[in-house]
């Protein structure tokens, strides 16, 4: 009887696309590059319509070179941004408030999630609808008892060295900041991350003698980059009183020196309107949101993926 040879399986080859689709990558990548120019159309045009005067961006606009660097092309608009608003002082302005309410947040709200995620006590499951409930409020309709409330609030100030209790926080940097530290949405996320993660974790440490507090912080923020690069720019982006703010320190901010860069926008149409100003002037405030978000994209991709998990 003739010897047969066996001839193992021939592996099959990866291709990036599920088994059994034939589908051309084309066909997904150029959808998603018409959606990406799509979105990018408004971003486009802001930058290229702060290199133009007003004259020009009304003559392009009914043509496609409203989206295009053509024309007589400078950079006008920019110093001319510098005479009409004190730029700097309300850059540093809304640094400075976004750097408060973005790391106490973080700190607060992780602290917080970690209580409701990992931790067993009695009215645990209540707390936790309580703070998810207070997401469907819109904050246009809290904003005005939210007002009357800080105009009346006590706070413990100086007068050289000695304390003198003070009434109402209007005009402030703590305005501006205390109210926006907490935030449902961003404990939400901490709890569902912090669900995702092994409960050994807890118990080894328990063996070890770390309480909840060294746990939290030696173990658990070290395994949550993500979800911590998550919550930071969406602290950064949407919260009413960082990078955007702009209705809630125009209420309770009058002072110049303590307003921030949205509420600049104001100041180019007091008089009248150079548009070609105010889009140099949106384009220098929305670049660094876009450096951000790019430098924290994977983060912020992974644990928006994960933030459903549960153990």
């Amino acid at each position: 009887m003739a010897a047969t040879t066996f001839k193992p399986p021939s592996k099959a080859r990866w291709t990036g696309r599920p088994f059994g689709s034939q589908a051309s990558p084309w066909l997904t990548y150029v959808p998603m590059t018409v959606l990406a120019g799509f979105f990018l159309f408004p971003i486009m045009f802001m930058v290229v319509a702060s290199l133009k005067n007003d004259h020009q961006i009304f003559a392009d606009m009914n043509s496609f070179k409203a989206f295009l660097p053509v024309g007589d092309l400078s950079l006008a608009n920019y110093a001319a941004v510098f005479d009409r608003v004190p730029f700097w002082r309300f850059l540093g302005n809304t640094l400075f408030v976004t750097f408060m309410v973005t790391a106490f947040g973080l700190v607060v709200n992780s602290m917080c999630g970690y209580a409701l995620a990992r931790m067993r006590w009695k009215g645990r499951g209540l707390v936790f609808g309580l703070i998810i409930a207070t997401l469907i409020l819109p904050f246009d309709t809290t904003i005005v008892p939210m007002v009357y409330l800080v105009a009346n609030l006590p706070w413990v100030g100086f007068d050289g060295l000695t304390p003198v209790l003070e009434f109402g926080w209007l005009n402030t940097y703590r305005v501006q900041i205390i109210p926006f530290i907490v935030n449902a949405f961003s404990i939400f996320l901490f709890a569902q991350y912090f669900k995702s993660l092994p409960k050994g974790l807890e118990e080894a440490a328990a063996i070890d003698g770390a309480g909840w507090l060294r746990t939290y912080w030696r173990i658990i923020v070290p395994l949550s980059r993500p979800v911590f690069a998550t919550v930071a720019i969406l602290t950064v982006v949407t919260s009413p009183a960082t990078w955007n703010a702009y209705l809630w320190p125009l209420m309770t901010v009058q002072s110049e020196e303590l307003r921030p860069v949205m509420v600049g926008v104001e100041y180019f149409f007091q008089l009248d309107t150079a548009w070609g100003e105010v889009m140099a002037y949106m384009s220098m405030i929305t670049l660094p949101m876009v450096i951000v978000f790019l430098v924290f994209q994977r983060s912020f991709i992974q644990s928006i993926a994960s933030a459903g998990m549960k153990d």
